[in-house]
């Protein structure tokens, strides 16, 4: 699969489709200024109507109600935001909604699975002209009357594109009735915008046939449904970096924005390992099968397991031997593009075969009773309805009859739900219905971390009501009609969505979003918390903990995340709850190495890892580590699993000596052992730090600023803000403001912070917050000086102590044991409080001589240069 064509075009073709419908809604009068007069209703009134653009264009028929209807979207989006904001909104979603249409197209056509098997954007002997165009009526696509004639008349004019795009109309609208959930009936002004040519070589079109190759479609020629998530991913890539742009800004992430910047496509070798290791575990630990084991790569057979473990898997075992393949229920609940579904389809049609089934009906089983998703973005929950209709459609030439149901779901909001309609439902039903709804309010904002406060059979009842008045609706008023259609069609999926959230399953697989607390928006800051007290940190640990709620007792949840939920304090409650009630059976770990990034190609640590629910204390889980240049140029690794010094296997028992809970795998029995000794924080004394706020204003460069400024009493103190690698003494660059009226400010910006006054002016040890080369480096900070956020400080009632903990936290031990504790970039204060610590006072003033004098000397080396407030002249001079 070609990448870089794939994400060229997909960049490309984002801006383009929103420029070319851009450029058709202004040739109407409608651009981001505004809104021009109307068009004439038809063209008795002028031969044509000029607006100003370069072209006259006239529109006629039907045009003139989906010009209304485009106007009215826009002026309806606009009361919730400017009318540009709204404008763009509605470009970018007609856009979207082609570009999907495109692949969507683009893919049956390549494999013959359309209908007619004619293709629509390309020709098979490989001219220009779409076979479409060439033999418009073997479609068997649906003609008004005149329609026929009117497509012959624009082919003697010679006006093909014309043809084409009445022709691809009517396709997609034909495929609507295979492919309902991709295929909806269109809005009108949707028609009116297509502005899609097969003959401009500069066009979408053009290019979505010619830059990517046919082959990478064609699944008998080794092509792949993944190549619609990456497809999705790179369309999206631009809109991603321009939010992260905003949060860099303090803009914090709309609902609508959600999607671009948490979406993160899984690399297919990493799906294999998490959907082998859940899914096909479940079933090979009940039904033993060599042969389909042995197809799975990416599977790790189990450690061996001391004999009460053996016993305990052993009657666990006992209730796997008894699932069938139609019991088997799966879920993603943040599904993206499909690509977990679709690999999970995989291995469940080869447990469907193992036990006898065939493709055809296998494939029609998995839909309907396997396989389940959620996605808070439609237009990704489109694309995975899709690929895993299209996956089916391998298996089964007739599953694409419009009556096989498919369970992934667009989660769907009831903000704007008319609850006059619940009069139909009667009062035993209505209390359900307005809990549902009272759920699903903002559901966009929190996706499938919503708690929905309705039963399974609460559920089903609703259900069969909402049949009962769909076939009672003909017999009532208009009102009572309006009324049926409210509740069939809005809370009929608001019931679909909600099975899906409330039912439990045995395998839970995903990738969830990761967006920690600072990029919240408000509504969604306020939900975590409140909801999701000790996982609040991040987005994706509350959807671990979600997971876990959904996943049944004795069963299987896998999933991608950040690495710090395996280290990160601020998760420290989360974690260890999470390994005392549950048992990790393996995990995968992938850690940030620098410019190489992870093996997702990303700058941060990440872990896959397969979770079984239930608590089995001695089992050993078998732990990987990949480093970037154990991965192909494909990032994929070269070997699997990983035979490196970290490769470990551990029981969670083995992890209860140290501090946090941090799950350092690697870590032998004997380092382990060592925090059985007195802690540093025994000793230490740290209280908060400060923060400005805003150090463009209130921090300065020691060159920067009047020395007869500068000093404890005066307006400017000397102030330790990280730096680069240096041990002992140094990296004093920074004065900060402290005068009392801007010590005013601090405490008046909800932003800014100050640390306590008891430890101002306090010798003490400092370090680096942030080490992008995995080194640390302690160093005295002096009694005139503060510190902030970038150098975190601690602090010791005896200056011989403090020379002594500078000694030992700069040797090679310590900086293994913090590293140890917190293998991030980040390192903390309870990182180092934590660490152990043996005061010899035999030895003391040993080690404190010899820590005094790399203090000095490192003092002198600092010194030597300009860059330090005590320089004199260089030592050359």
């Amino acid at each position: 699969m070609n990448k870089t064509a794939i994400r060229n075009f997909a960049v490309w073709a984002r801006n383009k489709l929103i420029a070319d419908v851009s450029y058709r809604a202004g040739l109407m009068g409608v651009t981001k200024e505004g809104i021009s007069q109307a068009l004439p209703q038809s063209t008795k009134d002028a031969e044509f109507y000029d607006i100003g653009i370069a072209d006259p264009y006239v529109i006629r028929g039907d045009e003139i109600k989906q010009r209304k209807g485009l106007v009215g979207i826009i002026e309806s989006k606009a009361k919730d935001s400017d009318y540009e904001t709204a404008y763009k909104s509605v470009m970018e979603e007609v856009a979207y909604t082609w570009f999907n249409r495109l692949i969507a197209v683009r893919f049956m056509e390549v494999n013959d699975y359309l209908p007619a098997h004619v293709r629509v954007l390309s020709s098979e002997s490989g001219k220009s002209e779409p076979d479409i165009v060439t033999t418009p009526f073997d479609s068997d696509l649906f003609y008004k009357d005149g329609e026929q004639q009117e497509i012959i008349q624009l082919k003697n004019d010679n006006k093909l594109d014309e043809v084409f795009r009445i022709l691809f109309i009517k396709q997609c609208n034909a495929l609507a009735g295979i492919l309902p959930r991709l295929f909806e009936k269109m809005s009108d002004y949707t028609e009116l915008l297509l502005n899609v040519s097969y003959i401009d070589q500069d066009g979408v079109l053009y290019h979505l046939v010619h830059d990517i190759p046919e082959d990478d479609f064609n699944i008998e020629k080794g092509g792949q449904v993944e190549i619609i998530g990456w497809l999705y991913q790179y369309y999206n890539a631009e809109l991603k970096d321009e939010t992260f742009a905003l949060l860099k800004n303090n803009v914090k992430v709309t609902k609508e924005r959600i999607p671009s910047a948490t979406q993160l496509f899984t690399p297919d070798w990493i799906v294999r390992y998490m959907v082998e290791n859940s899914l096909g575990r479940l079933w090979v630990e009940g039904h033993p099968n060599k042969m389909l084991r042995s197809g799975w790569k990416y599977y790790l057979d189990e450690a061996e397991q001391e004999e009460p473990v053996k016993l305990e898997l052993q009657k666990i075992r006992e209730e796997y031997t008894k699932i069938n393949p139609e019991d088997i229920k799966v879920i993603d609940p943040c599904m993206g593009s499909g690509h977990i579904l679709v690999y999970a389809f995989d291995v469940l049609m080869q447990i469907y075969e193992s036990a006898g089934y065939t493709q055809r009906d296998a494939a029609k089983s998995i839909l309907e009773h396997n396989l389940f998703g959620l996605d808070i973005d439609d237009r990704a929950a489109q694309l995975s309805y899709f690929a895993v209709m299209m996956k089916a459609r391998q298996y089964n030439r007739r599953i694409l009859d419009g009556e096989t149901n498919c369970n992934v779901y667009a989660i769907k909001e009831s903000n704007n739900f008319d609850r006059e309609a619940l009069v139909k439902i009667g009062d035993d039903l209505r209390p359900v219905a307005e809990r549902l709804l009272d759920a699903f309010v903002d559901a966009k904002e929190y996706g499938s971390i919503i708690t929905v406060d309705v039963t399974v059979d609460e559920l089903d009842a609703l259900a069969n009501k909402l049949d009962d008045v769909d076939r009672m609706a003909e017999y009532g008023n208009l009102l009572d009609m309006m009324y049926a259609d409210i509740l069939c069609t809005e809370l009929d999926a608001l019931v679909k969505q909600a099975c899906v959230m409330v039912q439990k399953y045995d395998v839970v697989i995903t990738n969830p979003p990761y967006m920690n607390g600072s990029g919240m928006s408000t509504k969604l800051s306020e939900f975590v918390k409140r909801n999701y007290s000790i996982e609040k940190a991040d987005l994706y640990s509350c959807c671990m903990k979600k997971g876990l709620e959904l996943v049944k007792s004795n069963r299987f949840m896998a999933m991608i995340t950040m690495e710090g939920w395996m280290f990160i304090n601020s998760l420290k409650d989360f974690r260890i709850n999470l390994v005392d009630c549950n048992t990790i059976q393996s995990l995968v770990h992938m850690p940030y190495l620098g410019r190489g990034g992870t093996s997702l190609g990303i700058n941060f640590g990440t872990c896959a890892f397969v979770l079984f629910k239930g608590d089995i204390p001695n089992f050993r889980a078998e732990y990987n580590y990949i480093r970037y240049y154990e991965l192909d140029e494909k990032l994929v690794p070269v070997h699997f699993p990983l035979v490196n010094e970290r490769r470990s296997w551990k029981a969670k028992k083995s992890y209860e000596l140290i501090p946090n809970g941090t799950l350092c795998y690697w870590a032998s029995d004997q380092f382990i052992k060592s925090y059985e000794k007195e802690k540093i924080s025994k000793y230490a004394i740290s209280d908060g730090q400060t923060k400005t706020g805003d150090n463009g204003r209130y921090l300065r460069c020691l060159w920067e600023v009047n020395s007869l400024e500068v000093g404890k009493n005066k307006k400017w103190v000397l102030l330790a803000k990280g730096g680069l690698y240096r041990k002992w003494y140094g990296n004093i660059e920074y004065l900060i403001d402290w005068s009392e009226q801007s010590r005013k400010h601090y405490k008046e910006d909800h932003v800014a912070r100050i640390a306590p006054e008891y430890i101002w002016f306090r010798k003490g040890v400092s370090w680096n917050h942030v080490t992008s080369n995995e080194r640390f480096s302690a160093r005295i900070l002096k009694e005139d000086m503060l510190f902030e956020t970038a150098a975190p400080s601690v602090f010791f009632e005896r200056e011989g102590l403090l020379i002594y903990i500078v000694a030992f936290l700069n040797t090679k031990v310590a900086e293994s044991m913090i590293k140890l504790i917190n293998p991030t970039m980040c390192t903390n204060v309870g990182d180092i409080t934590c660490q152990p610590i043996v005061v010899e006072n035999e030895k003391e003033h040993i080690i404190n001589n010899l820590s005094s004098k790399c203090i000095d000397i490192s003092k002198v080396d600092w010194d030597s240069f300009e860059n330090s407030w005590d320089f004199k002249k260089h030592p050359l001079v």
